[in-house]
């Protein structure tokens, strides 16, 4: 995909999620008194409303869940196809992240596909995307 896509806004409790690429590492903020982890990324865990939370590591690994193809060009620069998918990540329980999966045809992309973690950098913020394991 070109680089036109939208950014997030960057906030004290968002910023590690989205800038963890630089490190090559996922991370997810995690509650330290219950152990949940938690996204989108809160101040406060939606289980026992704790604000002890932290990022953490993850594998970067996971399941796709479901997906679709994209063929609509919302944009001039918007290459299409592309895939969007749900990807249940190992070693973070109720984590689920809606991504890109990339570096393969759409038409090789299947329910419960193994993936891993790749990031695309645009400006300070580092996507989290997600490319088949052969």
């Amino acid at each position: 995909m070109a680089n036109t896509r939208p950014l997030p806004r960057l906030d004290s409790t968002n910023r590690d999620f989205w800038t963890c690429g630089a490190e090559n590492e996922l991370r997810f903020l995690r509650c330290g008194d219950c152990g949940t982890f938690i996204h989108p990324p809160r101040p406060v865990c939606r289980h026992c409303l704790s604000e002890n939370v932290a990022p953490e590591a993850v594998a970067g690994t996971g399941v796709i869940d479901t997906f679709t193809v994209n063929y609509q060009k919302w944009h001039p620069a918007m290459d299409v196809p592309f895939v969007v998918a749900r990807v249940a990540i190992d070693g973070a329980p109720g984590v689920i992240l809606t991504t890109n999966i990339v570096g393969c045809e759409v038409d090789a992309v299947d329910i419960g596909d193994r993936v891993r973690v790749t990031f695309e950098q645009q400006e300070d913020v580092y996507l989290p995307l997600f490319e088949k394991i052969d």
